[in-house]
Order: C-alpha cells, then sequence, then structure tokens
C-alpha cells in the first residue's frame, strides 16, 4: 500500500516540473512596435456593485449599455468587466469620459504594472498572479483599474477566475467600513487583494524549492539541472512581474488628486509594505536557486573526481602487474624462473602481493 501512495505522489508532483513550451508565455510578451494579436472573441462579463451605507445593488449586466445609467447614481459603482472585447471597452470608456490613451493601455496585454493620472480619472495597471496546478506553471493575468468620482471600473483578460472575492464579500456586510468609504477606498482593497494573492504563489513556488533542496543534500536528485532551470524561470516571471507594482503604490502615496482621501494613505501604506515583503521573498528565492545551483555543480564534479579515483586507483592497481607481466613477456632467452618449475604461480604470486601491498599503504595514507 505505501508503493501505492508513493507512486501517486509522484504522480502528483510530476506536472511541477513539465516542461510545456507551448503553454508558457515569453518573458518579454509586450512589443508596441509588433501588430497586435487579435484574440478570439470572448463576451464580457458585467457585475455591478451599486452601493452605499444602507444600500446594496448587485447585478450581472448581460451589456455595455445596462452600466451606462450608474454613471450618476449618486452611490459608490463598481463595474467588473471579466473579458476584454475592444468595441465594448470602448463604448464604455467613452461614457464614463475616460481618455483613449487609458483606453489602449487597458487593452494592450503584457505591460508592467503602472500608476497614471488621466484628465479626470485615475488608471493603474498591474498583474494577477494564479499557480496552476495542473501543469506546474505561474500564469498572469493583467487587471486594469479605473477610479473616477464615485466609481471604480476594472478590466480583466479572463472571465474565469479572479481574487476578488473577499471584497466582494465585504461589499454584502451592511456594516462593512467599505460600505461607508468612498471609491478610492474601494480601489485600495482591490489592489491589496491583488497583492495579497501574490503570497500564495510565492508560497508554492517555496515548497517546491525546498522539496529540490531536500533531495539534493540527500544526494538523490539526478536531473536538478533542469528543475532548477524551470523554478528558476517562474522565479523571474514573479519578480518580473511584481517589481514595478511597488513603484504603483508609490504613485498612490504622493498623488495630490483630490479623488484620494489623505486619511486613507495608511492603507496604502500597508499594502506597500506587502508588496516589499513579496519582492523580499522573490529575492531570496533567486539567492535560494543560484546557491542550489553552485551546490548541484559541487555535487556533479565530486561525482566524477570520486569515478576519476576509482579509475585512477585500478590504474595504478594494476601498474605493477603489467610491468611484471611485460618484462617476462619480452623475447629474451634468458629470464628469471622462465624454466622453473614454480617461475608461472611465483610470477602471478607477485603480480598479486605487490597490489594488496599498494592497497594497504593507500588506505593507511587515507586516499580511499
Amino acid at each position: 500500500m505505501s508503493a501505492v501512495n508513493r507512486v501517486r505522489g509522484l504522480a502528483k508532483l510530476l506536472p511541477e516540473w513539465a516542461w510545456n513550451s507551448s503553454k508558457r508565455k515569453p518573458m518579454a510578451s509586450y512589443n508596441p512596435t509588433k501588430p497586435r494579436e487579435e484574440k478570439p472573441a470572448i463576451t464580457p462579463v458585467y457585475s455591478i456593485f451599486d452601493y452605499d451605507a444602507k444600500h446594496l445593488e448587485e447585478r450581472k449586466a448581460p451589456n455595455q449599455q445596462q452600466c451606462n445609467p450608474y454613471i450618476d447614481s449618486g452611490r459608490v459603482t463598481w463595474i467588473n468587466v471579466d473579458g476584454l472585447k475592444k468595441d465594448e471597452v470602448e463604448k464604455l470608456c467613452a461614457h464614463y469620459s475616460i481618455h483613449p490613451l487609458v483606453v489602449e493601455d487597458i487593452l494592450s496585454i503584457g505591460q508592467r504594472a503602472k500608476m497614471d493620472e488621466t484628465g479626470n480619472v485615475i488608471f493603474c495597471l498591474l498583474p494577477m498572479l494564479y499557480y496552476n496546478e495542473d501543469t506546474g506553471q505561474v500564469e498572469t493575468e493583467q487587471v486594469s483599474i479605473v477610479l473616477g468620482r464615485e466609481f471604480v471600473i476594472s478590466f480583466q483578460e479572463d472571465p474565469e477566475r479572479d481574487v476578488f472575492n473577499p471584497v466582494r464579500d465585504k461589499l454584502r456586510q451592511d456594516n462593512a467600513k467599505l460600505r461607508q468609504s468612498h471609491a478610492d477606498y474601494l480601489c485600495y482593497c482591490l489592489v491589496d487583494a491583488i497583492v495579497d494573492s501574490y503570497f500564495g504563489v510565492i508560497d508554492k513556488i517555496n515548497e517546491r524549492i525546498e522539496r529540490l533542496e531536500d533531495a539534493l543534500l540527500l544526494q538523490k536528485e539526478r536531473v536538478a539541472l533542469e528543475k532548477l532551470s524551470i523554478l528558476r524561470r517562474e522565479v523571474m516571471m514573479i519578480k518580473r512581474s511584481i517589481n514595478p507594482v511597488r513603484e504603483l503604490v508609490y504613485g498612490f502615496l504622493k498623488s495630490e488628486n483630490p479623488m484620494l482621501e489623505e486619511r486613507h494613505d495608511k492603507y496604502y501604506k500597508d499594502v506597500l509594505d506587502h508588496i516589499t515583503q513579496a519582492n523580499d521573498y522573490v529575492e531570496n528565492h533567486r539567492e535560494m536557486l543560484m546557491n542550489l545551483q553552485d551546490l548541484s555543480m559541487s555535487q556533479i564534479n565530486l561525482r566524477m573526481n570520486e569515478v576519476m579515483k576509482v579509475f585512477t586507483l585500478l590504474a595504478t592497481l594494476m601498474a605493477p602487474a603489467t610491468v611484471i607481466g611485460g618484462i617476462f613477456g619480452m623475447n629474451f632467452d634468458i629470464i628469471p624462473l622462465a624454466h622453473h618449475r614454480e617461475g608461472f604461480y611465483l610470477t602471478v604470486g607477485v603480480m598479486l602481493a605487490i597490489p594488496l601491498a599498494m592497497m594497504i599503504w593507500f588506505k593507511r595514507k587515507g586516499w580511499y
């Protein structure tokens, strides 16, 4: 039964080390000079939360037109758009007076995290990270958040998943602080939810590094370099994604925009602490992988030295027998013990005695 469980455990870990280049995004996935690739059309899903301290309206909207009336609802409105469709994004942004440059950034997938104040809105763009349990790969999704006066619009690529459920749960609570605050606090909650989700992905990578480290220390790992390469790529992906988020949070703290209440600065400082800690973890992982790579190379060299020592020892032990055999095999008439009755046995005995004496001497010297 234990053997079956061991096989199941190994089968569960196999996807973590699977190398499938067709499912991996390139490290530099955004190039403004290249024509934008047209992706298959995704039907957007609109979810709307319109709320104040006493009232909450939650609904799903089938199209962009049904989001338009909330621009002057007199309450805080959060419109979450799952799935990017160019014409509908443009219409929704035009209705809420969002600058065309912001619309271009929303539709341009693969950019680094940033925060801009354009026109009458504050725009921020940052990645959401997911750890795919089936493939063992870190996947990214670009999220764009537009903060206006008493409204927040968030845009996501994938309609199937996000990390905003804790925010939705808070909005459904009557006495929640989120229900009693303005739109800038909702923007903070969305950014905070994305940053907090990074730690789950970092923990998964940390578990893989620890398992590989244990295997290397116990000298049970024979394909460490391949696994180290996969892990280094994942860590580079995470570092490249979350490192600019720190600048984004700094942007909120330094901004003097009247839409950002000064009393909420302490919350953005908390987000800054979290993203700084996440960056430190990723940097530690990068250093750990470099140390593991050095350890792996040292073990490879050590194993090679052990093999070479065995071959050298065998060649050294065989050298006396080779010399003796060569001497007695020379084509001369007079050779010691050539015609002696016990000559052959004496010669073989000397051939065996000398290597045995050498082995005892080598052992006393501590050479093996």
